[in-house]
Order: C-alpha cells, then structure tokens, then sequence
C-alpha cells in the first residue's frame, strides 16, 4: 500500500483508521494492540484522534496498547487534534461547550496528549474546527513553539473552509499539510463550499470523516439515502463487488484530490472491505451517477 505525501516530511498510509469510538469498542489493551498489529499489516498505519474522544479517554487507551509493544510507535503516524472544550463532568465549572485556541490551551493539550500516547511527539496536530473567535498570531506562536521542541512534526486543521485555511496559513511559518472534512456521497458540503477546487488547487490532500456518512447510506431510510443506495448497488453490480462500503470507500479514492478516508470501526472485516477498495477502479460515469444520486437532479 503506497504512502500518501502530505509534505516533504510527512507520508500517511492512504487509508486513516480513526478512533472517535474506541470506548464502545470495548477492548482490552492487548485486542487494541492486536488490532494495530492487523492494520500494520494491511498497510494502514495513520491513526486518528482528538484529546476529548471518549470523553477524553481514548488518546490514553491508545497510549496503554502501544506500551505493551513500544516499538510499534516508529511504525505509525498519530494523528490528533484540540481546540473544543466540550461541557465535560471531568470539567465540572465549564458552563458551556466551546473552542478555545489560546497559546496556553493548544501547548497544554499537546502535553497532555503526548503523555496519554506515551510519546515524545504527534506527527500531525490538527485544530479540529474554526472559531468564530480567533486569534491565528496566538495559534502561531503555539505551533512555533511546538515545532521548535519538536513535539509536533506537521500542522493541519479540520473542518476549515478556504478563506479560513488561507488566513491561518498567512501567520505560519510553515505551511499547513491537511484539512479533515465530512466528505461521503451523502454529504457534499464540500463540494458547493469551494474546498475541493481548494484542496486541487493548492494540492492540498484532504482526509475525509465519516466516509460512510453513519451507515444511513448502507441502511437508508429518507429519500435521498435510498436514492444513493440504489446508485451504489447499480455500481456495485455493474463492477461486481460484494458490499457497497467498498463502493463507498471507491469513490472517495477516484476523485482527483486524492481524497484520504478515516475508517471508524473496530471490525476487521470492515477494515478489510476499505483495503480491498483500493482496487476497485470505477468509471466517472459510475462516479457521476452515484454524485448525481445525493444531489437528487441531472447535471446541467
């Protein structure tokens, strides 16, 4: 499984295996470790997380299963970001949920994510949504630092549109390498926003999470999932594949941007139906159809 470069410096396996609902795994350690193993060698060695993830456990659940096996971290790429204060029991006095990119924050997550990890570095922080209050010198002042220390390799945001990627990347001394958006062919959000003639045009490869849109494409039941379901079956028979999770998966990787799915399940069997969609080759009629399917009307 080839790497996916996002920088000089960074390459990330073209498949992200993301770790939103690692608590309703409900694993041990050693079955978490198990299951980084079996995804070492299916070629997915990126993984994706955020400080709050399971109420602000999973980053430390990670960090156990890598402790049995220290040299595992050398073979991967962690992935996490900061920024959202959500209203926590762990926080008793937070009145409300909110975003917060003050110097102070982004270092102290930092710290605390690497000492949940059990590593001395993140290879991509991310800052996982825009504020409307935002101050980019204190965000560049936090990432210098960071850089500098060597406690985070690269930078990147999440659910960022162009105007705001741009703006923060003024400030920067070094170039942001990523945004992680929803992209699936039920939300195409960032398709109408200008993104994805953003990420073509500065050669910007984009994760995407929720590829699968929460399963209501593969289990519809308004209109226009059922529509979109119909269009991948017809898809999936015309290519003859078994499942259309790997249509799915096929159709984020067709696109030209070079589009990065996270996986978010704990099933190697769902894990396996991603890999093999790096083999699928549809057409862009095929792709058009299913496209066409989400936005409920021809082409004009």
């Amino acid at each position: 499984m080839d790497k996916i470069k996002l920088s000089d410096n960074l390459k990330i396996s073209p498949l992200v295996h993301g770790h939103w609902r690692l608590l309703d795994w409900n694993m041990s350690n050693q079955e978490l470790l198990e299951l980084i193993q079996k995804l070492i060698e299916l070629g997915i060695t990126t993984f994706d997380h955020a400080d709050i993830y399971g109420n602000y456990n999973n980053e430390e659940l990670f960090g156990n299963a890598l402790a049995i096996k220290k040299g595992l971290r050398n073979d991967i790429q962690i992935i996490t970001k900061c920024g959202i204060k959500p209203v926590s029991d762990k926080f008793p006095k937070r009145q409300i949920g909110y975003y917060d990119y003050d110097f102070e924050h982004i270092i102290s997550s930092v710290n605390n994510s690497l000492a949940n990890f059990g590593t001395d570095y993140i290879d991509l922080l991310l800052l996982h949504r825009p504020s409307p209050f935002f101050n980019p010198e204190e965000v560049a002042k936090a990432f210098s630092l960071l850089k500098q220390s060597g406690k985070v390799l690269h930078f990147g945001v999440s659910n960022f549109n162009p105007q705001q990627y741009e703006m923060l990347n003024s400030y920067l001394n070094d170039d942001l390498v990523t945004n992680q958006v929803e992209i699936s062919p039920f939300c195409l959000e960032n398709f109408d926003n200008g993104n994805m003639d953003f990420f073509l045009k500065k050669r910007i490869k984009p994760l995407a999470w929720s590829p699968l849109a929460g399963g209501k494409i593969i289990s519809p039941e308004g209109e226009k999932e059922q529509r979109i379901f119909n269009s991948l079956t017809e898809v999936a028979n015309e290519l003859d594949v078994d499942s259309i999770d790997k249509i799915i998966y096929s159709w984020l990787l067709k696109h030209p941007a070079h589009i990065i799915p996270i996986i978010g399940s704990g099933k190697i069997s769902r894990i396996k139906n991603a890999v093999e969609a790096l083999n699928i080759d549809m057409s862009i009629e095929q792709w058009l159809n299913i496209y066409i399917a989400s936005v409920g009307k021809q082409l004009p």
